[in-house]
C-alpha cells in the first residue's frame, strides 16, 4: 500500500537489501522462538523450565551479536496456594558505549499467554505457520516478533561490518503476562548503574490502529480494578424458604453495580471527571488526522453500533476519557439449568480505565464514598466491603521528544507515509515505571497490525510487518544518530 517516498541512499539501502535477502532466516529464528512454550500465566514447573529455556536462547542470541549480557536472578514467586516457583532471569544486555552516541534501550518480553490447539487454533500454536503472508503462532506479535525485529536490525549492521549508529541496551523479561513480577524492583535498583547512560527507552508491545498504516503510540490508560462484596451469611438460601423476607445480597450488588455508569457510558461517580486533563486544540487536531474507517472498524468488531458516531468521539472515549467496565459476579449461580438459590455472599468486579491526570488513590476514595452512599440508602442489613485490587497510573509522553521525531522520519523512509499518532486504551505499566523510575523519554513504536489477535486463538504477525519492522528499527537508529 505504501512505498518509500524516496529510495534510501548509501548505507540505508545496503541495510534494507540485506534484510530483504535474509528475511527467510529471520522468519526461521522466529519459528524457533515461537516453538518454546514460554507461558508465564499457568504456574506449572514444566512451563517455568520452558521460560528459563526461552531466556537462555535470547541471551545466547545477544551474545552472538557481541553484546555483554547479564541474566539477573529474580528469585522466587510465592503463589496463593503456597507453592513456590522460580522467576525467570531478566536480561540486561549492552552493545557499545561511545559517549558521542545516544544510548537507546529496548524493552521487550518473551513470555506468552496460554495456548492449546483445542481452544480453537487452526494450527499448532507453538509451530509458526505461514498462510498468505501471515505468520501464525503464540507470541508471534506479542512479543517475540518485535523483540527479534530489533535484534534483526542490530545484526544487519553487524553482518555488513558497519558501525552501529547508536549504543544499544536491552531489558528483556519473561513475566510480563503475569504482571511483570520482579521487574519494577530491578529497574529501581539499576537506575544509577545500567540505566545511568540511557537516553531513550523504546517499547514495541502494542499494535497499529489499522491493518496497513503505521502508528506511534504516545499514551496509555491506567487501571483501577475493584471488588465490591455483599454478604448476608456464608451459606446460600433456598428462595422458596427465604425469598421475600431477606435483604438479598444479589439485589444489593446489582443496585450497586447499576449505580456506576449510565447507558451512554458516562460514569456516575461524583468527581470522577474532575482530574481529567482538558482537551486542547492541538490534541483535537491529532484525532482529526488519524486514518480510521469507522464502518470497517465497526464491522471488524462485529458490533451493531457504538455509543458515539464520529471518529473523533470514539477515539477520545477510547484514549483520553475514563471508562468503567463491569466484569463479573463471583458467587452467583451461573450454570445451565434452573437452580432456585439465593446466594448468601456475592462479589462484583469492575474496573475504571484512568487517563491523565487522574490518580489511583483519589479514584479509590471516590469509588468507596459513592458505593457506601448508595448502599446506605438501601437500608440493607447485609455487610458491604469495597477494595481496590489493582491501581495502575496512566502514561503520556511528549511527542516533541527527539525519539518521536526520529521515529516519524524512519516511518516516512520505510513506509512512505506519516504515522498515525495514537494512544492505547489499555494499560502497559512498564512505560510508567520507566518514566517515573528513570526519568527518561519513553516511546512506544508498534510493529503489528490491528488484526494480529494478540492473546487470541489466531495470533499472528504479517511477514511484511515483521520484515519492514526490522528495517524500521534500523532506520530509527540512523535517524536517532542524526538528531542527537
Amino acid at each position: 500500500m505504501f512505498s518509500p517516498s524516496s529510495p534510501p541512499a548509501g548505507l540505508l539501502e545496503k541495510v534494507f537489501q540485506y534484510i530483504d535477502l535474509h528475511q527467510d532466516e529471520f522468519v526461521q529464528t522466529l519459528k524457533e522462538w515461537v516453538a518454546v512454550e514460554s507461558d508465564s500465566v499457568q504456574p506449572l514447573p514444566h512451563l517455568r523450565q520452558e521460560l528459563f529455556r526461552m531466556m537462555a536462547l535470547a541471551a545466547e542470541q545477544l551474545r552472538c551479536l557481541g553484546a555483554s549480557v547479564d541474566s539477573v536472578d529474580s528469585g522466587f514467586q510465592q503463589l496463593p496456594d503456597g507453592q513456590t516457583l522460580p522467576i525467570p532471569p531478566i536480561i540486561l544486555a549492552e552493545l557499545g558505549n561511545d559517549p558521542k552516541k545516544p544510548t537507546v534501550c529496548f524493552y521487550g518480553h518473551l513470555d506468552v499467554q496460554p495456548a492449546r490447539r483445542e481452544d480453537g487454533w487452526l494450527t499448532d500454536p507453538y509451530t509458526l505457520t505461514e498462510v498468505d503472508g501471515k505468520l501464525y503462532g503464540r507470541g508471534a506479535t506479542d512479543n517475540k516478533g518485535p523483540v527479534l525485529a530489533w535484534i534483526n536490525a542490530v545484526s544487519t549492521f553487524r553482518a555488513l561490518e558497519e558501525d552501529l549508529p547508536v549504543n544499544i541496551k536491552f531489558i528483556i523479561e519473561g513475566m510480563e503476562e503475569a504482571g511483570s513480577v520482579a521487574l519494577e524492583e530491578l529497574v529501581r535498583k539499576e537506575k544509577d548503574r545500567f540505566f545511568s547512560s540511557v537516553d531513550y527507552i523504546v517499547i514495541s508491545d502494542n499494535l497499529w490502529l489499522t491493518q496497513r498504516k503505521p502508528a506511534l503510540t504516545y499514551g496509555t490508560r491506567g487501571n483501577s480494578y475493584f471488588r465490591v462484596e455483599v454478604k448476608c451469611r456464608d451459606q446460600d438460601f433456598h428462595s422458596g424458604t427465604f425469598g421475600g423476607i431477606l435483604h438479598e445480597p444479589m439485589a444489593d450488588l446489582v443496585a450497586l453495580l447499576g449505580s456506576l455508569v449510565d447507558s451512554s457510558g458516562h460514569i456516575l461517580i461524583p468527581g470522577i471527571y474532575d482530574q481529567v486533563a482538558p482537551l486542547t486544540e492541538e490534541e483535537r487536531k491529532l484525532y482529526k488526522a488519524i486514518d480510521l474507517d469507522l464502518e470497517e472498524y465497526r464491522n471488524s468488531s462485529r458490533v451493531e453500533r457504538f455509543l458515539f458516531d464520529t471518529k473523533e468521539e470514539i477515539l477520545m472515549h477510547l484514549w483520553r476519557y475514563p471508562s468503567l467496565s463491569i466484569h463479573g459476579i463471583e458467587g452467583a449461580f451461573d450454570e445451565p439449568g434452573a437452580k432456585t438459590v439465593i446466594p448468601g455472599q456475592v462479589i462484583g468486579k469492575f474496573s475504571i480505565r484512568l487517563v491523565p491526570h487522574m490518580n489511583t488513590s483519589v479514584v479509590e476514595k471516590q469509588v468507596k464514598q459513592h458505593l457506601e452512599h448508595v448502599f446506605s440508602k438501601r437500608n440493607s442489613s447485609n455487610q458491604m466491603a469495597v477494595s481496590m485490587m489493582l491501581g495502575l497510573q496512566p502514561w503520556i509522553a511528549n511527542i516533541k521528544d527527539n525519539q518521536y521525531l526520529a521515529a516519524k522520519r524512519a516511518i516516512k523512509t520505510v513506509f512512505g507515509t506519516e504515522p498515525d499518532m495514537i494512544r492505547d486504551g489499555s494499560t502497559i505499566p512498564i512505560a510508567k515505571i520507566f518514566q517515573d523510575s528513570i526519568q527518561k523519554s519513553v516511546m512506544m513504536l508498534p510493529l503489528g497490525a490491528v488484526d494480529d489477535g494478540e492473546h487470541s486463538q489466531k495470533e499472528k504477525i504479517n511477514r511484511w510487518n515483521y520484515i519492514e519492522g526490522s528495517k524500521l528499527f534500523a532506520a530509527f537508529f540512523l535517524e536517532m544518530a542524526k538528531l542527537h
